[in-house]
């Protein structure tokens, strides 16, 4: 007998490689999913401007970094948060942060779906002419706002499931080399994990134990099987790079280092993108 809802998360239509580019975009969830990467040592870029949480302000990423020549990405995962924006009253623009200036310099206001859709087709659009074979995963931050009250924070995630959900619809109508698919790491939190067990002190956050959960059922869908190869000769490594010694002046922790560099320059001549460790 089973005890819990499982969310059946289809295999993607791309797999990540070892030696991939990824970029991670959106709200502090992408921060947790990209830092799994970033300990794996893909080479990862994570929120290169600062947390951004509705689909105008991860547009803007996209655009800075197109702007600047550096959106070089093979796999990009665009993660939403909320459909809440602030203006600035002044000039009208979106803003990505308000820099702690007073709130009566912006209006709050909620997107649309049909906005929060143009934005992410626009941040899509700008990724596959900077890479036209890019793989695109949209993903919905399963965190809650608790500002907007909980109704109100169900009816923003609700939009941007929505407006996700349109743009994929889109994609698969218009096939390209370009792989655009959508990873349920809301549903995986709000249904299949659905205990407090899995949340953090404040209860609004996936716990640790949540997000490393999540973290696999990403690797299942979205992994090649070098991919997969690479972490099981990695891992052994890193994990002894990271060793304390009780001793650091002992033969056998010299001997221990020595071994280890040798794993790791082996490691290296497969994998080129290990040479900045």
């Amino acid at each position: 007998m089973l005890f819990r809802t499982e969310v059946e998360v289809a295999r993607a239509p791309f797999a990540i490689k070892p030696s991939d580019r990824l970029l991670f975009v959106g709200s502090c969830f992408a921060g947790n999913i990209g830092e799994h990467f970033r300990r794996e040592h893909f080479r990862t870029e994570v929120n290169p401007y600062g947390v951004m949480y509705n689909p105008v302000s991860i547009l803007h990423t996209i655009e800075k970094l197109s702007a600047a020549g550096r959106l070089r990405a093979d796999v990009a995962v665009l993660t939403l948060g909320t459909n809440h924006v602030y203006r600035l009253k002044e000039t009208g623009e979106i803003v990505d942060n308000c820099m702690k200036r007073p709130q009566r310099l912006f209006s709050e206001e909620l997107l649309t779906v049909d906005e929060c859709a143009q934005a992410l087709r626009q941040s899509v659009e700008l990724l596959r002419k900077a890479n036209p074979e890019v793989s695109i995963v949209l993903t919905v931050s399963p965190i809650r706002y608790r500002k907007y009250g909980y109704h109100g924070s169900q009816l923003s995630k609700a939009t941007l499931l929505l407006a996700v959900d349109q743009v994929v619809a889109q994609g698969e109508e218009a096939p390209c080399p370009s792989a655009l698919y959508y990873f349920p790491a809301y549903e995986i939190v709000n249904d299949e994990l659905r205990d407090y067990r899995f949340y953090a002190p404040d209860m609004l956050h996936p716990s640790e134990q949540a997000v490393e959960y999540i973290w696999q059922k990403f690797r299942q869908a979205c992994f090649s099987p070098e991919a997969d190869e690479y972490l099981e000769l990695w891992r052994p490594v890193r994990e002894a790079l990271a060793h304390r010694p009780f001793n650091p002046e002992s033969d056998e922790y010299k001997a221990f280092v020595e071994q280890t560099n040798k794993k790791l320059e082996t490691l290296k001549l497969r994998y080129p993108h290990l040479n900045d460790v």
